[in-house]
């Protein structure tokens, strides 16, 4: 049990380095989102947009290299070799990327949409974050998990510092001082976001700037080969990933009438945003367990360990899903400033579902990483973004954000069963099916009775959020016990 309380204590420290970021981002949902700062619903829905172009070039340009870097480390004798051959590679990468990117700078904007002047801005943030990828990745492999925690907080702090001064203060500033005038554009409050994240991300890439002057600057291609070919697939995973996480708003943009796209996309965007708290438990387990997944891998009893992981994941995600869906009407009104957002309510539910479904992937997907066998990722993220895409195309003019939210649960459910089924044949985990599926019912059941069926009787939506934690109590007494001696 000694290594699951390790376990449990990084998924906490990762968990203050994720969920304090997400939830701030969800406060600036809130300052965006009013109208004294973003008027329009629909700059809204542009910010958004092209906040979806950069996640897809943030996975471009980590090329699945963090997880090869977490495979090769464990598994080469010579790991400074491995460090030094992964630094160098994204080093190279990005100012080659930097490069290109600036050349055809005029070409992209056409394509996108997105003026030049953003673009400007956006490259250096790509930048910035990728060469931050390799650092981050090994202090998670040598468990500082608490310098990890710091260097994110401290990103975070700066963004939202220079938001609230740059999009609420700023304005009021001039008329007092001189000195404000000069960086003060009237409606430049997009660019102003860009900005603030830019000087966040080279913040971090600062503070993490040590790690570049302790490697040796020797790349051993022929590892690099290996390391490369490893993490194709990965990239592969990671685009369609992406397509199910982020072109449901590009689509949008396409598929909707001009006159009305901008505006549905920021109404989808601001409600989706509330899904944040599923997202949050997912991504802080996911860094927990994704080097105890490696270092576990040649141990004899890897398998139940792996079954155990994924259980325990089930067992508090179901609850957290009760609970916010249960509480949604309030944190609307906590995280979203203006009302003309809140008719994209009612697909929070489903994207909350969507997301849970992603992690439980993100567990079942232990076989293929042990294995080396990561074309599987390749494959069966690819047959999810397909299912996005035609599902996207297809209901998007009939039912706008509805048909997105749809989409984006049937593509995480059903690369779920399919890692499943594939993992059942490669790499047997004794998964308690069984108690599984209860969780997952009782959970579902209670959130749609709760909201779709007694939204507004807050006794209803209570007794659910008793009853799914009485329930995990009564049947995981001995669990909880455990866990509670070894903690103190």
């Amino acid at each position: 049990m000694g290594k699951f309380l390790q376990l449990f204590k990084q998924t906490i420290t990762y968990g203050i380095a994720t969920v304090f970021p997400r939830i701030i981002s969800v406060i600036l949902v809130r300052v965006h989102t009013d109208k004294s700062v973003i008027s329009e619903v629909s700059e809204f829905g542009t910010l958004s947009l092209i906040f979806s172009y950069i996640i897809l070039f943030n996975v471009i340009l980590s090329y699945g290299l963090e997880t090869s870097f977490f495979r090769f480390y464990n598994k080469e004798k010579n790991k400074k070799d491995v460090l030094n051959t992964a630094a160098v590679s994204i080093l190279i990468s990005s100012f080659l990327f930097a490069s290109i990117f600036s050349i055809f700078k005029i070409n992209i904007s056409h394509f996108t949409g997105i003026s030049t002047g953003y673009l400007s801005i956006i490259v250096w943030i790509l930048v910035a974050d990728a060469l931050t990828v390799i650092p981050f990745a090994y202090l998670r492999l040598k468990g500082s998990a608490i310098k990890y925690s710091v260097v994110k907080i401290v990103n975070v702090i700066i963004y939202f510092s220079l938001n609230i001064f740059l999009l609420i203060f700023l304005k009021d500033l001039i008329h007092s001082y001189e000195i404000f005038e000069s960086i003060y554009v009237e409606n430049y409050e997009v660019a102003y976001i860009f900005i603030a994240n830019l000087i966040a991300s080279i913040s971090s890439l600062l503070l993490l700037l040590p790690f570049y002057f302790e490697i040796n600057y020797k790349a051993n291609i022929e590892l690099l080969k290996r390391m490369l070919a490893y993490g194709f697939p990965i990239l592969i995973s990671g685009l369609a990933f992406t397509i199910n996480e982020t072109f449901d708003k590009i689509l949008l943009d396409f598929l909707l009438p001009a006159s009305v796209a901008k505006t549905q996309i920021g109404m989808y965007a601001a409600c989706y945003k509330l899904a944040i708290f599923m997202t949050l438990f997912s991504t802080a387990y996911k860094l927990a367990i994704e080097p105890f997944f490696f270092s576990e891998a040649d141990k004899k009893n890897s398998a139940n360990s792996y079954a155990l992981v994924l259980e325990t994941f089930i067992i508090i995600g179901s609850s957290i899903l009760v609970l916010v869906v249960v509480s949604l009407d309030v944190l609307k009104v906590i995280f979203i400033g203006d009302p003309e957002y809140w008719q994209a309510m009612y697909i929070v539910p489903i994207i909350l579902l969507a997301n849970f479904c992603l992690g439980i992937y993100q567990n079942l997907s232990v076989w293929y990483k042990v294995t080396d066998k990561t074309k599987f990722a390749a494959y069966i993220s690819s047959f999810g973004a397909i299912i996005t895409l035609l599902l996207n195309i297809i209901l998007i003019p009939k039912f706008s954000y509805l048909g997105s939210a749809i989409a984006t649960l049937s593509a995480y459910f059903t690369m779920a069963l399919l890692s499943y089924y594939f993992g059942k044949k490669h790499y047997p985990i004794p998964y308690n099916l069984q108690k599984i599926l209860f969780y997952l019912v009782l959970s579902i059941s209670l959130s749609s009775i709760s909201f779709y069926g007694f939204r507004d009787n807050l006794l209803v939506g209570i007794s659910c959020v008793l009853i799914m934690n009485l329930v995990i109590l009564l049947k995981e007494k001995r669990r909880i016990i455990n866990l509670l001696k070894l903690i103190r």
